[in-house]
């Protein structure tokens, strides 16, 4: 479907504008287009409001905090995007969205409105919501804080100044602390100078190099990284100007350079961002960062790539019904899907994905938005990129654009001794831009020991084992220690089972999912294939120790995020060495890769193209685990 022919939200009537192919040569999108969704969104929100405008009451089951907290999250998020787009235009916008957001502050900081918002407490999610103002208020500042009345001023400060002194949860949330408070220092409000150095300084604690977070203790590495541990810094820097400790600022901002240099390789040709990790329902606010570094001068990339892969984001997602015909992003990926949300989920929450708008702050004649476009790594040539902070391998295919993560060290769980327990969005294997996991759970993309009546072992803990060159490593505590090699569109998967002789082993690779019909199935001897109907093909062969393992494919309906029918190919069997071949691609055969073991059982891996790699037999080697924390949310 090409751009001129996408309207927003299904609305015929409701035209984006046209597509500039000479500006924007790969994607055809500009800055008006951003407007345009901007401007629809907002207005999508408008049946929603309450009637002070103090919360948006949308439709769908309340998040674990309630309604009331529910319409806070809808006035907050949605004044973010509000914000930029009145900044980003120096104000002329329509004048009744700033009274909209006027009114709306007006009467959610009164406590005795009967739409006033509830109050700022101990780790409790207003505070999330809090930050979202903040900044709103700070980018907005000439056309609205400086008209509020002095009353209304003071109520805002009062409600926000709840975060001084409060419990924050030890994870991206003390960044929310860190905004507001700067926020209540840049008006002259009551604040905790030392609360604002200790959120950033705990942030110093998460490092692991290479441009790379954990949020909070752990090993819990996702695009948490982009929309909040990365991003608040440069908004704090924004907020604070002079206030800013120049080290701290320099520090941020190369971290972020090196961050990015890694994050324009999560994003195929189509814009699909690799679906990994919690909180997916925010959507394109993966492109956020991508923003930042340009506002802050923290980037690698040309500004024609930024926009590229940005616009390319939005756009995938605007091509296939998010926004909805309503205007509204719903709980899900594309439409409604539940399983991508948590519990803190609720039917404002997609609204995070204001913090792709950040663009909108700069100004229209800014490279960002004049340079021509120009194409991401994954319209150019075949990568691999190892990032061993997160124990993460990437391998993209120019041929058909995707983009596929290995995953040897991102599991989400806390430090021990809390419970192992697997996540479908960070226990797998293996994650791409064109295929999600099938949750609640299913075979794809996992190896696991079978019980007598057939339970799958879990993954639970991930011990990384370093990520280096093609190959990444880890254990887990089943028994099983893998090696991925990749090479193109291939991973080759070496396990070492440590297990009872006989002890049934299942191995599954890529969901692939389809809403119009089941994807085509082929199983024969040690191998299995689905294939969607646009050729998007999933295989899984046993190189070595499956014997003659038959191999199966594992069907399920409305439990994947891209489609309502997914199929998983399977394969069974038994061993203390099994290789396998996982391939994902429209130009990915599952032939001509062919491995010979060693007496020393040294596995040497053989590409179509020549390409060989030996994996000799390796001794775990554990990462320590960090210190315990209390697990936060957003």
């Amino acid at each position: 479907m090409t751009a001129s022919h996408v309207s927003l939200c299904g609305d015929p009537t409701r035209l984006l504008p046209p597509p500039d192919h000479l500006l924007s040569p790969v994607t055809g999108w500009t800055r008006a287009h951003w407007e345009a969704i901007a401007d629809r969104l907002l207005d999508g929100l408008l049946p929603y409001a309450t009637p002070g405008l103090a919360q948006y009451r949308l439709p769908g089951p309340a998040s674990h905090s309630g309604p009331w907290s529910d319409g806070l999250e809808g006035f907050a998020r949605s004044f973010l995007l509000a914000a930029f787009r009145i900044a980003g235009s120096g104000g002329q916008v329509a004048p009744a969205l700033i009274e909209r957001y006027a009114a709306g502050l007006a009467a959610g900081t009164d406590r005795h409105h009967p739409e006033h918002w509830p109050p700022i407490t101990d780790r409790a999610q207003p505070m999330v919501e809090a930050a979202s103002v903040a900044i709103a208020l700070h980018e907005s500042r000439p056309w609205l804080w400086d008209h509020l009345d002095d009353t209304v001023r003071h109520q805002v400060a009062d409600w926000l100044g709840g975060f001084v002194g409060a419990d924050v949860n030890d994870s991206n949330w003390r960044l929310f602390q860190v905004i507001t408070e700067e926020f209540l220092a840049s008006v002259g409000a009551p604040h905790d100078r030392g609360e604002i150095d200790a959120g950033l300084a705990r942030l110093d604690d998460w490092y692991r190099g290479g441009g790379w977070y954990t949020d909070g203790d752990g090993r819990k590495f996702d695009y948490y990284n982009a929309w909040a541990l990365h991003l608040y810094p440069v908004l704090w820097e924004r907020i604070a100007g002079p206030r800013a400790d120049a080290g701290t600022v320099t520090r941020q901002r190369e971290r972020l350079r090196q961050f990015l240099s890694a994050h324009q390789h999560f994003f195929g040709s189509d814009g699909a961002p690799v679906h990994q990790g919690r909180s997916l329902t925010y959507r394109f606010a993966t492109t956020a960062p991508l923003w930042a570094g340009a506002l802050a001068d923290a980037t690698p990339l040309p500004p024609g790539r930024t926009r590229r892969l940005a616009s390319g984001t939005l756009r995938h997602f605007a091509e296939r019904g998010a926004p909805d015909e309503r205007g509204l992003l719903t709980l899900g990926w594309y439409g409604p899907f539940r399983p991508v949300t948590q519990r803190y989920s609720g039917p404002a929450s997609p609204y995070w994905a204001s913090k792709a708008f950040l663009g909108l702050l700069l100004p229209a004649d800014h490279p960002v938005w004049t340079a021509t476009e120009e194409p991401g790594p994954v319209d150019l040539t075949d990568t691999t990129l190892a990032l061993p902070a997160p124990g993460w391998l990437l391998h993209s295919t120019a041929a058909d654009g995707i983009v596929r993560l290995v995953n040897h060290g991102s599991d989400r769980l806390p430090p021990p001794p809390a419970r192992d327990e697997d996540s479908p969005h960070y226990a797998k294997l293996a994650y791409s831009t064109a295929t999600a996991p099938d949750t609640p759970t299913g075979p794809d993309n996992h190896i696991a020991l079978l019980a007598p009546d057939g339970t799958p072992s879990p993954r639970g803990r991930i011990r990384p084992m370093g990520a280096d060159g093609r190959r990444a490593a880890s254990r887990q505590d089943a028994g099983i220690e893998t090696v991925s090699v990749v090479h193109g569109p291939w991973e080759v998967r070496v396990h070492r089972v440590d297990a009872p002789p006989g002890t049934p082993v299942r191995e599954g690779g890529w969901a692939v999912a389809d809403d119009t019909a089941p994807p085509l199935a082929q199983t024969g001897p040690g191998r299995a294939l689905a294939r969607r109907g646009d050729g998007l093909t999933s295989a899984i062969v046993g190189l070595y120790g499956w014997g003659d393992a038959a191999g199966t494919v594992v069907r399920t309906l409305d439990a994947n995020a891209c489609g309502r029918h997914s199929a998983t190919p399977v394969l069974e069997g038994a061993g203390p060495l099994l290789v396998t071949l996982v391939a994902l691609g429209v130009h990915a055969p599952a032939t001509g890769v062919s491995v010979s073991v060693d007496d020393d059982a040294t596995v040497e891996i053989r590409f179509p193209d020549g390409t060989r790699e030996r994996v000799p037999r390796v001794t775990p080697r554990p990462a320590s685990p960090p210190g315990p924390a209390p697990e936060g949310r957003s």
